[in-house]
Parts: C-alpha cells; sequence; structure tokens
C-alpha cells in the first residue's frame, strides 16, 4: 500500500513539474510565417485558392488522404464559401471557411479542427514578384490549447511548414497542366503547318485494333477514350488539370489500312502502379515534329496527314508515328478539334 502511495506521489510531481514547465515556458498558441515562391502569375496563382474545390485538388493535407469525405458549400468560392471533411481512417474532421478576399492579393481563412470550437487563422498573401512568378505569404495563428495539450506546440509549425512544402509541388503540376493547356489553345492556327520540338511524355492508356470502315474507327476511338478516361479519373482519382490532353499515336499511313491499329492514352506526370491489364504506359520520347492544327469531321483528317507526308518527303526527312491530340475530347457524332504531329528525323 505505502508503494501505491509513493508511485502516487511521483506520478503527480511529474505531471505537476510538467504542467508548470508548459505553463511558464511554452506559449499557448503559435504564431509564424511562411514564404514560398512559383513560377506562375498570381492571376493564376490565386484562383486555386480562393477556390476551395481547386485548393482541395492540390492541398497535401486532403490530396495525400484516399479516405477523406469532403462537402462544399456555397457559393463555392471567395468570401463566404465552405467546406466540411470527414476522414475516418484517420479519425479526423473538421470544417474550412474564407472568411475575407480581396482578389489577387489577400485570403483570410479559418479552420475548425476535431471539434476544436477554436480556430486556426491563417492569412495568405499573394505578391506578383513579376510577370510569370508569384510569392505566397501564409500567416498562421492556432488556437489556445490547455496546458497539458501545449507541447503539441513544439511541431505544429514544422507540420504545417511540411504540408505547405507537399502541397506547393502538388500545385505546381496542377497549374503546368493548366497553362500548357491554355497556351496550345491560344496558339493555335489551323491548317498551317509549322515544325515544333516536342518534350518527353508518359502515357497511360490503351492498345486497339478496330475497323476502318466509314465511322467505325471514330466510334471506337470515342468510346475507348472513355475508358481511360474513367480509368484515370475515377479509378486512379485524377482531377482534370492533373493530366494533358489525350494522345492517339499510329502508323502515319495506316488512314488507308482495313484494319488500324492505334494506342490511345492520357499524359501524366509519372509513371504509377496499375494493377488493370487493359491499361499500361508508354513513354513518348522527345522528338522534332511537323505540326497542323486540324478542326472538321475524323474522316476528312487523312488531306492534313497527306500535307505533312508529302513536306517530310519534300524535305528529304523520314518519318515515324503520327500523333493525334485532341484538343476537345472526342465524341461520337461530332467534329474533332486535333493537333496532328508527324515525327521526323534525318
Amino acid at each position: 500500500m505505502r508503494f501505491f502511495k509513493i508511485i502516487s506521489v511521483i506520478i503527480v510531481l511529474i505531471v505537476g513539474a510538467y504542467a508548470a514547465s508548459m505553463y511558464y515556458f511554452v506559449d499557448d498558441s503559435k504564431n509564424f510565417q511562411i514564404e514560398k515562391e512559383i513560377d506562375y502569375p498570381v492571376d493564376k496563382v490565386f484562383p486555386q485558392f480562393n477556390n476551395l474545390q481547386n485548393f482541395t485538388r492540390w492541398n497535401n493535407f486532403f490530396k495525400s488522404s484516399q479516405s477523406i469525405d469532403i462537402d462544399y458549400y456555397t457559393p463555392y468560392e471567395g468570401q463566404g464559401s465552405a467546406i466540411s471533411y470527414v476522414d475516418p481512417k484517420n479519425d479526423t474532421d473538421g470544417e474550412m471557411f474564407i472568411r475575407y478576399e480581396n482578389p489577387n492579393k489577400t485570403l483570410k481563412y479559418q479552420l475548425f479542427e476535431d471539434r476544436n470550437e477554436n480556430p486556426t487563422l491563417v492569412d495568405v498573401k499573394f505578391k506578383a514578384v513579376s510577370a510569370e512568378k508569384t510569392k505566397i505569404i501564409w500567416y498562421v495563428h492556432t488556437p489556445k490549447l490547455s496546458v497539458l495539450r501545449r507541447v503539441e506546440n513544439f511541431w505544429t509549425e514544422d507540420r504545417f511548414a511540411e504540408n505547405i512544402t507537399k502541397s506547393m509541388v502538388n500545385l505546381k503540376n496542377v497549374l503546368g497542366n493548366k497553362v500548357e493547356k491554355d497556351n496550345q489553345m491560344a496558339a493555335i492556327k489551323y491548317d498551317s503547318l509549322m515544325v515544333e520540338n516536342e518534350e518527353s511524355k508518359m502515357l497511360l492508356g490503351i492498345n486497339v485494333s478496330t475497323s476502318n470502315k466509314k465511322d467505325a474507327l471514330y466510334r471506337n476511338i470515342a468510346m475507348n477514350y472513355n475508358k481511360v478516361y474513367n480509368f484515370v479519373t475515377m479509378d486512379l482519382g485524377k482531377k482534370d488539370d492533373e493530366f494533358g490532353y489525350p494522345i492517339l499515336i499510329t502508323d502515319a499511313d495506316n488512314y488507308k489500312d482495313k484494319e488500324v491499329s492505334y494506342f490511345l492514352g492520357i499524359p501524366l506526370s509519372k509513371k504509377i502502379g496499375v494493377s488493370d491489364n487493359n491499361f499500361n504506359f508508354r513513354s513518348v520520347n522527345a522528338s522534332q515534329n511537323y505540326v497542323m492544327y486540324y478542326r472538321g469531321s475524323y474522316e476528312a483528317r487523312v488531306k492534313a496527314i497527306l500535307q505533312l507526308i508529302q513536306k517530310a518527303k519534300k524535305d528529304e526527312m523520314r518519318f515515324g508515328d503520327i500523333r493525334q491530340t485532341f484538343i476537345e475530347r472526342p465524341v461520337e457524332g461530332q467534329e474533332v478539334n486535333m493537333k496532328l504531329s508527324l515525327s521526323v528525323f534525318k
């Protein structure tokens, strides 16, 4: 009995010493700031922060969990927008609000975590360093913690900083895909033959052989595009701004064959594990291409392909595959909007 009394006294003394040290030497809340720069203009960066549907796609806290469930509330972006989330696997939940917005300059967030009545306050400021670079500054004020929980303040800043570092990598990938698509759309000159140097790509897609009868080929392409798109977005959980335009690769002159073989894939930033054997990765090497943008019926694309082949022969260049990049998704019964690229070499 005396032994237990001694143990109890020791525990009380330890807890008392801990509480006293937390009370006198550790602040009940923390204030800190984190700065990052990203090589995109502020008018491209800001919509990724004030639209919470965009925000949760690249913010590591939300993106890294496969079990998190998020509800979005109107107006969906800007002041007054909000989300709530539940993550049963990680045993966490919370709510997030945008309380103030000054477009392209400032946002004020409130984050309530795990039924805590006191929010974390996050002010984010955006500064245009140049026409193509933005500085982002997070000012963070954490809620007051009880004496027994103040030890958490030792790792709060590190945890927040780590999340931001990972999030910025995701944001760069999202903006890279988005800006690339915007630039491609702005640069389109239809029916003009151009020369482009194309970077290497990693495509996830499907190999297909099908009939080349009237309309049958395009119906088949539209159907298989939907298969690949659904697999990438639903099975792999990718969002539209996380990947590039779909690309169909086939022999340059097989348009005249009765049967056509092609690979149809969607560009991803890196190779990942895929459990479905119907889909596979294909690496596309960097190349010099003769290029034409084309809009019209799919069958009539042959005229543009012939122009690219004739140009290659005239320049005494050898040529490889033809790549058909669909600027607008292929839909049965509709015209196509695409870039035709013929890889050429000496």
